[in-house]
């Protein structure tokens, strides 16, 4: 390894939301020193890449997605860090070397670790994870209504760090669909704003409703009850089909229903856009199925047991040691949140859900899940709307209405949906047809090749 030659490249930057606990630089020097306990004070989200040394650490919250890449140049391995894939492969097309790149040689920094990276040479050592967020113990005695209030004490908080730095009249859209986890963030929302001194209806609703869903219908019902239907508006775009092999594109993932809810979110953005183009601001219940474990079993190939004993298992898969974990993806949530963050990003919103920070995961993680559900799946599923309706009341002072889970794109298309869905296998083929040309051209063309033992020329060898 040549010493004093820059050897890092980082497209993206420090990244926060919500964050407290750290400032920002003090956050960078927790993860240049791995600092593991500094890094576990903080809430929100976070994702960032220092460098000490030979040594790059990163690492990133549910919220913000991170990977990298280890190109090979004349004085060894180079790193190169942003938040999406066709990002990294920019920058490797721009110094001609797209033709070492390969969408499943970048690496996804799986949520709630720190990564470091050693640039020694080749071959390249394996990356070190060390975990700054594990599940708090269980409170066995904890009643629902205290889980609940728990729940949604550190939403609210997290929704008012987040609402904070914002000008005070800027206006907020909200996904809803008047589920569970939506509504709640309605309610938790609208008493944010006021405890920060601004006006409520600086919140608005919107529902995607694509013909046939039952999301519309619902959404309305609720917010008749609320009595808030002025902040409430059903959108329906002239054009009702989604865009499966552009939502793949968006989300650079090929999963079926991470990819129908992208399309959904797509779909749902732009007309939120068309309709409000002051809008760029964004909240969702995403992460509130996870917290609760609110998944039937049957949709995949978990066991009552597996999702029971295993805390974080819907956030962040099996885990990085595990078989089934994918490096360039992650697992669970830590993976899927793309389906939320890429969409909002490629329609111009900044997205936020109070349900994925860890205090709020904590909060949930609290729960005795195995004495509540008593090995039964429907008790299980039933217990999200037990605790959230609890804490919303304990919380807002409000007795929120409560609707059976559904998809988002089942909510918004109804029967006529399941006309449309594709397999794993059809999603990960249009995925890989995305990248062919791309990856076909770097090979192909001599003018974008260039060795990597190539010294460029009035190189600065400035680390």
């Amino acid at each position: 390894m040549q010493p004093g030659v820059h050897r890092h490249e980082d497209l993206v930057g420090p990244r926060t939301v919500a964050l407290t606990g750290a400032t920002p630089d003090s956050l960078s020097s927790a993860v240049r020193r791995a600092d593991l306990d500094a890094l576990s004070r903080t809430t929100g989200h976070f994702a960032l890449a220092e460098r000490d040394a030979n040594i790059v650490r990163l690492a990133r919250t549910i919220g913000l997605p991170l990977r990298w890449f280890v190109a090979k140049l004349f004085h060894g391995p180079f790193l190169v860090v942003s938040d999406r894939i066709d990002s990294i492969h920019a920058w490797c097309e721009k110094e001609r070397i797209a033709w070492q790149f390969d969408p499943f040689y970048t690496r996804m920094v799986p949520a709630h670790h720190l990564v470091e990276i050693e640039q020694v040479g080749c071959p390249d050592p394996n990356p070190v994870y060390r975990r700054f967020f594990s599940p708090p113990r269980e409170d066995p005695a904890a009643t629902v209504e205290e889980l609940g209030a728990r729940y949604a004490r550190a939403a609210l908080d997290s929704l008012r760090d987040w609402l904070a730095p914002l000008p005070a009249n800027t206006p907020i859209a909200l996904a809803f669909s008047g589920g569970i986890d939506s509504t709640a963030v309605f309610l938790l929302a609208r008493k944010a704003l006021a405890d920060l001194h601004r006006d409520p209806r600086l919140l608005h609703a919107f529902t995607l409703d694509l013909g046939g869903g039952a999301d519309a219908s619902q959404a309305e019902s609720v917010m008749a009850d609320l009595g808030c239907l002025a902040q409430w508006e059903a959108r329906r775009p002239r054009d009702p089909r989604l865009d499966l092999e552009e939502a793949i594109a968006v989300i650079e993932d090929y999963h079926p229903l991470d990819v129908e809810c992208a399309a959904a979110s797509l779909a749902l953005l732009r007309e939120i856009h068309r309709r409000r183009p002051d809008i760029g601001h964004l909240l969702d219940g995403d992460g509130g199925d996870e917290n609760w474990k609110s998944y039937p079993p049957e949709d995949s190939d978990l066991t009552l047991a597996s999702i029971l004993k295993n805390p974080l298992l819907y956030h962040e898969g099996w885990g990085i040691d595990a078989l089934k974990h994918s490096p360039t993806y992650s697992g669970g949530l830590s993976r899927s949140y793309v389906r939320t963050f890429a969409p909002a990003r490629a329609a111009g919103f900044e997205a936020f859900s109070p349900f994925t920070t860890r205090a709020a995961i904590s909060a949930a993680l609290r729960t005795p899940f195995e004495t509540l559900a008593a090995e039964d799946p429907g008790k299980l599923l039933a217990l999200k709307g037990r605790v959230t309706a609890a804490g919303i009341e304990a919380v807002c002072g409000v007795r929120m209405p409560l609707n059976k889970k559904r998809r988002f794109q089942d909510g918004v298309y109804g029967d006529a949906h399941r006309r449309l869905r594709r397999s794993k296998a059809w999603c990960r083929q249009i995925f890989l047809n995305q990248w062919k040309g791309r990856l076909d051209a770097a090979w192909k063309t001599p003018t974008r090749r260039r060795s990597g033992n190539e010294v460029p020329d009035g190189i600065a060898g400035s680390a």
